[in-house]
């Protein structure tokens, strides 16, 4: 049924359409944390034979100097880091759509039939790496400046609550202009403190996230040495 219902929505969005092409990868639906089910593409054997697109994700480290101090921070996360379907991940920022001649190499089985996408998802290899580059690209202009961006976490920080309004309005803008849109409830404004990208930031400086010490510090003995 939930298999059924994520087909349904993607036809729907124009993300999918039938196939008839000799393609055919296998699907899995995987649990999330939340429960909602996200639906995977094996492409294990399409991404062998892509030429890959050498786009280093950025080094956090390397972006946290700019945040030391005592800022005003906003939390952006956009409901389209590709733009999502329940909890599937597909890129459809402009010119971002597959090329005609490789659509059907996208292709997936189900017991429903054969589908292709017109979009890029997020199990292809590259896709990070496109939607990062995008990113940057519309926020170049601020970089290093009042923004920091990691695909779909956007984090904007400012000195005075004047300067917050402005550069927000900037950023808020730039995402209408490009039709991405935030999430509202996993964004966060107007914060003292700030959590992201597994550290905690604030005006008494950085540290790694303690919730994500928790898994280490729960981390049961091991029983068997070999």
């Amino acid at each position: 049924v939930e298999l059924k219902k994520q087909l349904k929505e993607l036809i729907e969005k124009q993300f999918i359409r039938p196939s008839v092409s000799p393609w055919g990868a296998l699907v899995l639906l995987v649990k999330k944390k939340n429960r909602s089910m996200r639906l995977c593409v094996d492409y294990h054997q399409l991404n062998k034979v892509i030429i890959e697109n050498i786009y280093f994700l950025p080094k956090i480290d390397n972006h946290m100097d700019q945040l030391m101090g005592d800022y005003i921070f906003n939390k952006i996360d956009l409901r389209s880091e590709y733009t999502t379907t329940g909890c599937t991940i597909y890129i459809v920022i402009p010119s971002n759509w597959v090329n005609f001649k490789d659509i059907l190499k996208t292709t997936f089985q189900t017991h429903y039939g054969y589908s292709e996408y017109l979009v890029i998802p997020f199990d292809v290899t590259n896709a990070s790496g496109v939607f990062m580059n995008y990113m940057n690209r519309i926020f170049h202009p601020y970089l290093d400046r009042f923004v920091l961006v990691f695909l779909d976490d956007i984090l904007v920080y400012s000195r005075t609550r004047e300067e917050q309004l402005e550069h927000l309005r900037v950023v808020l803008q730039t995402l209408k202009d490009r039709q991405l849109f935030a999430k509202l409830s996993k964004s966060e404004f107007w914060l003292s403190e700030v959590s992201f990208l597994g550290h905690v930031l604030s005006k008494g400086g950085i540290i790694v996230d303690p919730t994500n010490l928790e898994v280490l510090f729960e981390w049961k003995t091991p029983k068997l040495v070999f």
